[in-house]
């Protein structure tokens, strides 16, 4: 068959890969039910099926018991992810040409989303922990402090929890954003479970939030790109949410990614608790048992420092001294089979979730056990990458510098040009630059230095990292 898709999922499925990465069903038998039923369900707007731009029956009702067992005054379904979802919610609490203060560290939908309402960002950014080489958690205080500069901002929107599972004082940013009367938008894509099980991080809803979009299928047993948008308080001009929303839905919603969220749902309501209380039970079996291996870093609830509120223990967070996270990453995959959901410099991140059993996890601290033994220090001794904080100077917007012509230029020689594109290492995600950015001479030899060391960098435009985009003056 010439189909190189299907080839190419059917060659990864063969692998028989664990899966400690999403989607939060894990490819097991739970949803093996709805996938008999795809070509049957796979339908349109008809008679007894309801219309997801104006649901009056199954997808109202769906979206009804969603808001119910997840807290919410209303849920809409978003079958574009959370992406779509971010789109919808910040469009609809922020006015074009108005402003937010957003994470500088948030997702790259979110800048997008800023772009397409024409919104200028103020920019709060987390700290950064020099010890562990990891970004961690939001100042309460620093956005009490730019609302009370700016009154001309409309909305704080907040990464919560972060993709390695950090999580701020969301309670007390709440209360303040509140006290400025002010609308919270949290991007909750990877905590959708957290308000199932009281040994977790508080939920986005249950701290204040106003409005929240969860990824469904990150940590719940969903199919990918069905996501959830929820109104938390009275705040929120519900029948604008609801037209932006629908603004950036597909005129084509799948049913099968409804449905699937429809699954979810239930069975997080009827068992959700009990399956998160057994999978916590196991991490914390397993990761009490790699943390007493020599040379081996596990970041949970119990190891974070005073620069971490809080953090959910579903995301296991691990170093192996002397390896980088890369070479963790596809040591696993390669020689034990087991593929990890993401890795940086220093970490490897498995992502846990109810379908996870403790079968898995014993074959994953058994691997990484081995790994440590047995390719100890392959990267020789690791540089620590002293990770800086750079304001740049704005000289023009995010959205128009985003629409401007541009022109290449080797990255070298681009001091004192206007980025055309966001610069962005990992560690630690987030934006050096971003469109509209002036690019200094500190910039350039910061990122050269990150380079040399083989941090990521994302936003160069060759095979060689030279080139980036520059707006044409």
């Amino acid at each position: 068959m010439k189909t190189p898709i299907i080839n190419g999922l059917k060659k990864y499925t063969l692998e028989n890969n664990k899966r400690f990465h999403m989607p939060g069903h894990k490819g097991k038998e739970l949803l093996k039910f709805l996938g008999e039923l795809i070509p049957e369900i796979d339908v349109t707007e008809v008679e007894g099926t309801d219309n997801l731009h104006n649901p009056s029956t199954i997808i109202y009702e769906s979206q009804k018991l969603a808001a119910k067992v997840f807290g919410a005054k209303e849920t809409f379904y978003s079958v574009n992810g959370t992406t779509g979802g971010l789109h919808g919610a910040i469009t609809s609490a922020v006015k074009p040409g108005g402003k937010a203060l957003i994470q500088r560290d948030c997702h790259r939908a979110v800048y997008n989303a800023l772009i397409l309402g024409r919104i200028t960002p103020k920019y709060i950014y987390p700290r950064y922990s020099k010890e562990k080489n990891i970004t961690t958690t939001l100042e309460p205080e620093e956005i009490d402090k730019e609302l009370s500069l700016d009154k001309d901002i409309d909305a704080v929107i907040i990464t919560y929890p972060t993709y390695y599972g950090i999580c701020s004082d969301i309670k007390r940013i709440a209360e303040i954003v509140h006290k400025y009367n002010k609308i919270l938008i949290v991007d909750e894509a990877h905590g959708s479970h957290l308000r199932f099980n009281n040994r977790l991080p508080i939920s986005a809803l249950d701290a204040g939030a106003d409005i929240v979009v969860q990824s469904t299928h990150k940590t719940l047993p969903a199919f990918t790109q069905s996501s959830m948008i929820h109104v938390g308080s009275e705040r929120v001009d519900v029948e604008k949410l609801r037209t932006m929303v629908s603004v950036f839905q597909t005129t084509s919603p799948s049913y099968i990614l409804m449905a699937s969220i429809d699954f979810a749902v239930d069975y997080m309501n009827s068992q959700g608790k009990d399956k998160l209380e057994s999978l916590l039970d196991n991490i914390e079996k397993w990761t009490s048992y790699m943390k007493q291996i020599e040379k081996i870093n596990i970041i949970d609830k119990d190891s974070r420092d005073s620069q971490i509120y809080d953090f959910d223990n579903t995301k296991l967070l691990m170093k192996i001294n002397g390896i980088t996270g890369k070479s963790i990453e596809e040591i696993l995959r390669e020689k034990y089979q087991i593929q990890l959901e993401m890795s940086d410099y220093y970490y490897g991140l498995a992502l846990a979730t109810i379908l996870d059993e403790d079968k898995d996890f014993e074959r994953l601290a058994y691997s990484v056990e081995d790994i440590a033994k047995k390719y100890s220090y392959i990267d020789m001794q690791l540089n620590s990458i002293d990770i800086k904080e750079i304001r740049p100077d704005i000289k023009k917007s995010l959205h128009d510098a985003f629409h401007s012509e541009k022109a290449e230029i080797e990255f070298i020689k681009s001091s004192g040009k206007i980025s055309g594109d966001f610069i962005i290492p990992y560690p630690p995600g987030i934006p050096i630059v971003c469109p509209g950015e002036a690019i200094s001479d500190d910039i350039i030899s910061y990122i050269e230095a990150l380079k040399k060391n083989n941090i990521q960098i994302l936003g160069f435009l060759d095979y060689n990292k030279e080139k980036i985009k520059i707006v044409n003056e």
